[in-house]
């Protein structure tokens, strides 16, 4: 497992990025979605074209909060499964990525 953030550096019901070097040296860039102590984790990168959701940092979540948004084409997804509901994705899903808060830390499976 590997530390994220802790669960205090994440708003609730907002969505922050974070970057990681893997074993092999290659950098992975993740979104980090908190609803109350649940955390969802993906993968940044758009379905439709590979590039990150957002144009500036942290910027993951629509104008009302509700959906997680890609900058470059505005398709939604459910911050709760990943789920694109409108967009050129739609229908696909964002990759999820095994996550767990673990005495107060966000942690993934890399």
């Amino acid at each position: 497992m590997r530390r994220l953030c802790s669960l205090n550096e994440l708003r609730d019901r907002g969505a922050r990025g974070f970057e990681l070097s893997l074993p092999d040296g290659t950098k992975a860039s993740f979104i980090v979605v908190r609803d109350g102590d649940a955390v969802y984790v993906y993968h940044n990168r758009c379905p439709h074209t590979g590039i990150n959701l957002e144009w500036q940092p942290d910027q993951f979540l629509d104008p009302d909060g509700a959906f997680l948004q890609c900058a470059t084409h505005g398709a939604l997804f459910r911050p709760e499964d990943g789920y694109c509901v409108r967009g050129p994705c739609a229908g696909d899903r964002l990759q999820a990525v095994p996550a767990a808060v673990i005495d107060g830390e966000v942690t993934i499976r890399a």
